[in-house]
């Protein structure tokens, strides 16, 4: 399959096979990192990574597996005139005439499109507000490395789900035929037509897509539990004490994997606020008396968890998508 060229923007600018064959690129990328194989069939090509929202596991992941592909990386950050001394335009064409591809990690999405408008180069999508794509193809690679499939797996999303995750998982389980409830309040469910497109897709794969709002329910003989922050990067501090009161109901907790199936997983796109050990997880224990927030540390420790595996499948499934739209041949 030739993905060469193509922009990474949304998962629902790929079909469900083409989806899958990143996850099989991914599988073999992987194996060979494990043996010590080099894939570096890149040398010489160089791609800007820019980071308007900061990271650890988007970060590494790209330059780690550009750099197992022989390819150089830029970081801009902080230090870069994006969108404050010179346009987003200007910056893609400035880019597009000295790098192979570019990453954007950052806020709106109409962003990370004009960079592929006007870069006249690939662009990828790290994470806007809308979208987290790369994310998608971990958590989907980690669960069929655990379940040796993903059809008619039942994934419950615990959280807000207006935004890049839960946006993100509704397109990626109906393309690919999972059975996604999406478990908050009703002012925290995803818009109306998105839900609708996807359900469009479910038609095709066999998938579903429901909203609940009672966590007994919803994870009633799950196979995959899954949360993210309670607020995301960029939101008001101001939000906490909202979010806090509208979804303590919905924490990941001892009792709510129990109601799921016995060999459920539980998932997280990190980072977690699972313990006391960071600066906000004290301060909201000091400000609202809370040990953990969207999971507790019992889960996220437990040999149910397979964060970490989400973690490092970033990176191989990150090298996929590279390797595929710059031109590759392992597979």
């Amino acid at each position: 399959m030739d993905l060469k060229g193509r922009n990474f923007l949304t998962l629902k600018d790929f079909s469900p096979e083409e989806i899958i064959y990143l996850l099989d690129l991914a599988e073999n990328l992987k194996e060979k990192k494990k043996k010590g194989i080099p894939v570096d069939i890149h040398r010489g090509k160089n791609i800007a990574l820019i980071f308007e929202k900061t990271s650890t596991r988007t970060r590494c992941a790209f330059e780690v597996a550009a750099h197992d592909l022989g390819i150089q990386t830029t970081y801009l950050a902080e230090g870069s005139q994006i969108g404050k001394k010179e346009s987003i335009a200007d910056t893609a064409r400035v880019l597009g005439r000295m790098f192979e591809g570019i990453e954007y990690r950052g806020f709106e999405q109409s962003l990370v499109e004009d960079l592929a408008k006007y870069s006249g180069v690939v662009v990828w999508n790290g994470l806007t507000n809308e979208y987290h794509p790369t994310q998608m193809l971990a958590d989907m690679l980690t669960i069929r490395e655990h379940f040796g499939k993903l059809k008619g797996l039942k994934l419950v999303y615990f959280g807000d789900a207006r935004y890049n995750i839960g946006n993100s998982l509704c397109i990626v389980c109906a393309k690919l035929g999972l059975n996604l409830t999406l478990c908050a309040p009703q002012k925290y469910f995803p818009n109306a037509k998105l839900i609708e497109e996807c359900k469009n897709w479910c038609k095709e794969s066999g998938g579903s897509i429901n909203m609940e709002e009672n966590v007994s329910t919803a994870a009633a003989d799950a196979d995959i539990l899954y949360t993210d922050v309670w607020v995301s990067m960029g939101e008001p501090d101001d939000i906490w004490e909202e979010r806090i009161n509208d979804l303590k109901s919905y924490q990941v907790n001892s009792d709510v994997m129990a109601k799921a199936k016995p060999d459920a997983i539980f998932m997280h796109d990190l980072p977690s606020f699972h313990d006391l050990n960071t600066k906000i997880g004290k301060e909201i224990h000091q400000k609202f008396g809370l040990e953990a927030m969207e999971v507790t540390d019992e889960v996220f420790e437990s040999s149910q968890s397979v964060v970490f595996d989400e973690a490092e499948n970033r990176m191989h499934t990150i090298k996929a998508v590279i390797a595929a739209t710059l031109g590759h041949n392992f597979i």
